[in-house]
């Protein structure tokens, strides 16, 4: 199979598709049509490789020996950042920016050969890791072949005749949809990755393409492949129509940000969350975070925006209903400092600490309870009744697990009073230590104070 992907990317998927679909009907089944998802999905916690950064050398080789502290502390899917060549004409900074890609099927040499990265796909999957790449969909650099060697209406143009540069990207050249060509070059690069063997996609800018490109070519490459995952940088139900599992939950960070520098309160979060549950189909996942590359080096890491309440926050998008949780390079050690975007800044020597117990601990979590699996497959949420307005107190059910959460989302201690809802005989996720409720005992959770408590 990989050898007929290949050939896709060499002479057009459109005169290969046939092939590839009758082997692929024969070698796999699509998804049950009660079940939205790849059954490897549900649970899983989603890390973000800065693979510039993430090692001193910044290569797959130096990476892949990584892999295995990643599997240890719960990671379930390796997200890498762009891994192709980077344009040098309108280049930023002496290295570049990831997204600003010259050839999409071949690999940054500052990372390593293409070998180099099969080794690293190779490594990861022996290890039960999934692997997904960042698919710049939207514009190529401005040096990338395709500007010269294209029809001019490949790329959408400005008045100058000289292709349209979007926002402050001065290093990218926009890509022009409306031309079949660039959506059959476009597919193309999915299919040549999926014949590497990647697990999906995390699709850059997702809404600044059309959304029938997105439904075309995921119908292609899951007839290929069923089991693909695929993330959309872009928030709104719509995306999931078009065939993607998982969005970004911008709007839920940017309430997290603003209840941690005390603009807003936990009575906002629950307006979002309602909204949330009326807009989006049960079986969306919304990919839930404290940082990722844009926001740790434009707006500051966690510590910066949320302060002593960066922990308690990156606890509650592990509980809330449809999460996909996401850790950021350097996060799981509690790397407190802004990357360089455009330059070589690596993570200091890996060191397990704190951070990295309570990131363990938290994946811990989400493996163990199916009250907090992604999409339909997770439990229902019930608010405790009477819970005072800066304390988020509710339970995640499905079966017979049960978790209950109490989130003290303030910077002043609080009362509370459990009613039955949260009330029996637990355990405290993030200590091991038994943890009763009982119904009408008061007690007090203080500053960012929070309980994970599963059944005992």
């Amino acid at each position: 199979m990989k050898r007929i992907f290949n050939l896709a990317s060499r002479f057009g998927t459109l005169t290969v598709l046939g092939i590839v679909l009758l082997l692929a009907s024969a070698s796999c089944s699509r998804r049950a049509a009660t079940q939205a998802h790849a059954d490897w999905t549900y649970d899983a916690v989603l890390y973000e490789m800065n693979v510039r950064q993430f090692t001193p050398e910044g290569t797959f080789a130096a990476a892949a020996q990584q892999l295995p502290r990643l599997r240890d502390l719960g990671v379930d899917i390796v997200w890498l950042m762009p891994i192709h060549p980077i344009g040098e004409k309108g280049r930023k900074g002496s290295l570049g920016s990831y997204y600003a890609i010259r050839d999409y099927m071949d690999v940054n040499p500052e990372m390593g050969t293409m070998a180099d990265f099969e080794q690293f796909l190779d490594r990861a999957h022996e290890l039960g890791l999934r692997v997904i790449l960042d698919y710049v969909a939207n514009h190529t650099s401005p040096d990338a072949a395709w500007v010269t060697e294209r029809p001019a209406e490949w790329y959408v143009r400005d008045s100058t005749g000289a292709p349209a540069v979007q926002y402050d990207w001065t290093d990218i050249a926009k890509l022009n949809y409306e031309t079949p060509g660039v959506r059959d070059a476009m597919l193309d690069v999915l299919t040549f990755w999926v014949g590497k063997g990647v697990d999906g996609f995390r699709c850059d800018v997702a809404m600044e393409v059309p959304h029938d490109y997105w439904e075309y070519a995921f119908a292609q490459i899951r007839a290929i492949r069923p089991d693909l995952f695929l993330l959309a940088e872009a928030e709104g139900p719509q995306f999931h129509a078009d065939g993607f599992d998982a969005t970004y939950a911008w709007d839920l960070h940017h309430v997290l940000n603003d209840i941690a520098q005390g603009k807003k309160s936990a009575a906002d979060l629950r307006v979002l969350l309602a909204k949330y549950g009326e807009e989006f189909p049960a079986s969306a996942y919304r990919m839930m975070f404290t940082s990722n590359h844009d926001e740790n080096s434009w707006n500051g890491t966690e510590f910066e925006r949320m302060g002593d309440a960066a922990a308690t926050m990156a606890a509650l998008t592990y509980v809330l209903p449809q999460s996909l949780p996401l850790i950021y390079t350097g996060q799981e050690i509690g790397y407190d400092h802004r990357f360089a975007f455009f330059e070589k800044d690596p993570v200091p020597a890996w060191e397990p600490n704190e951070w990295s117990e309570f990131y363990k601990r938290l994946n811990a979590l989400r493996h163990a309870n199916p009250a907090l699996a992604g999409g339909e497959r997770g439990g229902e949420m019930t608010y405790m009744g009477g819970a005072v307005a800066d304390v988020m107190a509710f339970t995640r059910t499905a079966g017979d697990n049960k978790v209950v959460c109490l989130f003290n989302l303030s910077g002043s201690p609080q009362a509370v009073i459990p009613t039955v809802e949260v009330g029996g005989d637990f355990i405290d996720a993030m200590t091991g230590e038994p943890h009763p409720i009982v119904p009408g005992e008061e007690f007090s959770l203080g500053p960012w104070e929070y309980l994970i408590l599963i059944n005992n």
